[in-house]
């Protein structure tokens, strides 16, 4: 593998690259290898990111909507000429599996293509009470957009999340995470020639530059991608100045598995619903399962069996599903986490170590954990852990599980597993989340994808995202 992937020439703001001396070296959490160093954005620049992002958006805010979508097309194109790159930058940046990563490329490229098909489908409305009167409605650009992303998704929260902003006529400034930052970087090379200079900045930092940002006055509206906790902060910050915030957070989402369901079936949808290509580090990760008691042992059984040949390894090799915890700090929660369900009386029945055989002895790996016979007042079921780890939950009564399923503050997901429409209706009626998936898990491109209570505001991959973008300006009108 050639290592100059890794490389990057720098903060991207308008349309330039800008190196300070303050900066910070990116470790493969697989080994510990160093892989790059990056600069952190100093104040100048982040001023100049919104100077020159409040240009650019007045050129780009009178570019027609086939323009605006064309230019999309032609970064969509490029972006599948280096789709292998970029899944590799990912593997070895973030820990997660190559072929997951492959997956976020192409999905990129995929929820561009269906913002730039939807756009045109954003109109006003008319309408009209008397004589020589019209009453319409435009939806217009707030300006400047700041995204603010994790380290889960590197590439595609960075650059499919591009799509809806440009298209309704806004200019970006994007802050990604310290974590794994390098793909970021690297995809500002595909801007040249195909958008204007300031329309697209990538910047780089810790909080300080992101509260730096979230409170400047030039900047209307913010869409953040992370966890509760920064969400407030961000809001709380926001807050001064009204500003137009949309936040897709954090969750503690439950699997739930009725008598009826195929124990087997159950256990297979449990395992990918925690999203182990990721480490179980995805905000929509179905990490408590609320199992009926009546199949709780089979479900189990086959639960551990399916866990246990998980290839956790380097992530780079196409076989392995489990790479590295993301960074040190992210590691050392999670083993926090796992301590903790250890010492409140929860049954460990896989895992809860870590790995260090071979060439994993210098990384961050996470065996996969499953703890059965949990409560709902423990940490391990109460608090988001972002690693993979599994807590298993039983039941008999409905209205019980209910309460359970939604006694936590997040209210993300929540998967289904049964054969009775009644029961699958009634539970999705009754689950205080924004997405439900019933015998399945995944995403569609259309679907809206939000969370309720503290796990967000607003909705993304859909018409409604798209609108969110824009500010709508009611005009009435009278003439002779």
């Amino acid at each position: 593998m050639d290592k100059n992937i890794f490389k990057v020439k720098g903060s991207y703001v308008n349309g330039e690259w800008f190196n300070s001396t303050n900066r910070y070296d990116v470790f493969n959490p697989s080994n510990g290898e160093k892989l790059s160093d990056v600069p952190i954005s100093d104040k100048k620049e982040l001023e100049l990111a919104v100077e020159s992002a409040k240009k650019a958006q007045l050129i780009w805010s009178k570019t027609s909507l086939i323009e605006r979508a064309n230019a999309l097309e032609k970064l969509a194109k490029k972006i599948l000429e280096k789709e292998e790159e970029f899944a590799l930058i990912d593997t070895y940046d973030s820990g997660n599996a190559l072929t997951g990563m492959r997956k976020d490329v192409k999905e990129t490229v995929n929820n561009i293509r269906y913002f730039c098909g939807l756009v045109r489908e954003v109109k006003g409305e008319t309408f009209s009470m008397e004589k020589n009167h019209l009453n319409f409605t435009r939806y217009q650009p707030y300006g400047v957009v700041l995204k603010i992303n994790p380290f889960n998704h590197p590439f595609r929260f960075c650059v499919e999340k591009i799509a809806a902003p440009l298209l309704m006529g806004n200019s970006l400034i994007i802050k990604n995470s310290e974590q794994a930052p390098i793909s970021s970087l690297r995809f500002c090379e595909l801007l040249e020639n195909i958008f204007p200079k300031g329309l697209i900045n990538v910047v780089t930092g810790g909080p300080d530059n992101g509260k730096f940002l979230v409170e400047h006055p030039d900047i209307k509206r913010i869409a953040v991608i992370g966890s509760v906790n920064t969400g407030i902060s961000i809001a709380k910050s926001a807050a001064p100045l009204l500003k137009n915030i949309s936040l897709e957070l954090g969750g503690k989402n439950p699997i739930i598995v009725f008598d009826d369901a195929d124990p087997d079936f159950a256990a297979s949808l449990a395992i990918k619903g925690m999203n182990l290509s990721r480490q179980g580090q995805s905000c929509s990760s179905t990490s408590r399962v609320l199992v009926s008691k009546k199949i709780k042992e089979k479900f189990l059984k086959s639960l551990v069996e399916k866990a246990k040949k998980i290839p956790i390894g380097l992530p780079w090799i196409e076989s392995n599903e489990i790479g590295p915890i993301v960074s040190k700090k992210q590691f050392e929660g999670v083993m926090n986490y796992i301590k903790s369900g250890v010492e409140q009386g929860a049954k460990l029945l896989l895992g809860g170590d870590q790995n260090k055989s071979g060439d994993l002895k210098n990384g961050f790996f996470v065996n996969a954990t499953i703890f059965s016979d949990v409560k709902p007042d423990m940490k391990i079921a109460k608090e988001e852990i972002f690693g993979p780890v599994i807590s298993v939950i039983d039941w008999d009564d409905y209205d019980e599980m209910v309460k359970i399923a939604n006694s936590t503050q997040y209210g993300l997901t929540t998967m289904i597993v049964t054969n009775s429409l009644s029961n699958a209706m009634k539970t999705a009626e009754d689950a205080e989340v924004g997405y439900v998936w019933v015998n399945t898990a995944g995403r569609y491109s259309g679907a809206p994808y939000g969370g309720w209570k503290l796990s967000g505001i607003g909705v993304e991959e859909c018409f409604d995202e798209m609108k969110g973008y824009a500010r709508l300006k009611n005009i009435n009108m009278k003439w002779n």
